[in-house]
């Protein structure tokens, strides 16, 4: 679903968003009042530039050549507060690392389906790290972007977490 804002002069207005290419297919950014509050996979039809979406972009590009391993970009994902709750803990993994869903349930005092519920509903994938979670005993877990664990595996080895991960998870 794409995010509108209203606008009383105006109706309904499709929030500004736009393509771009990754190592990891076509990803869709999305943008409401200076905050992004979506990437995910997949071409967006009337696309609009903005001074954000651009930032974020590039930031992305940087992030997939190696250069950038923190984003630095307002984010204001839409969920409950024990999703923006356990967002907030991804956010806290370091580039090139990996907490298990375990860890984080603990965290939280709760359990690890319901963090690995909350990973699946992240709105920011990639910029809020969902891929860095991963099951106990070297379980790679799930992951609902692209193509899958496949791309999940994909963005831990960019980041040179791959060899956490055993290949036959």
């Amino acid at each position: 679903m794409t995010p509108k804002s209203s606008s009383p002069h105006t109706g309904t207005i499709k929030t500004p968003r736009l393509s771009l290419s990754s190592p990891v297919g076509l990803l869709a950014l999305a943008e409401a009042d200076g905050a992004i509050v979506t990437l995910g996979w997949g071409p967006v039809a009337d696309a609009a530039e903005t001074p954000l979406l651009v930032e974020a972009r590039d930031q992305l590009a940087a992030y997939f050549a190696g250069k950038l391993c923190r984003f630095d970009l307002p984010l204001r994902p839409h969920g409950s507060r024990f999703c923006q709750a356990v967002w907030d803990l991804m956010r806290e993994i370091p580039w090139g690392q990996t907490r298990t869903y375990g860890a984080l349930a603990r965290a939280l005092g709760t359990a690890p389906r319901a963090v690995g519920g909350a990973c699946g509903r992240n709105p920011i994938a990639i910029i809020i790290p969902c891929h860095r979670v991963v099951g106990g005993g070297g379980w790679l877990g799930g992951y609902s972007g692209a193509e899958g664990p496949a791309t999940k595996r994909r963005l831990l080895e960019l980041e040179g977490a791959g060899r956490l991960i055993p290949a036959t998870s």
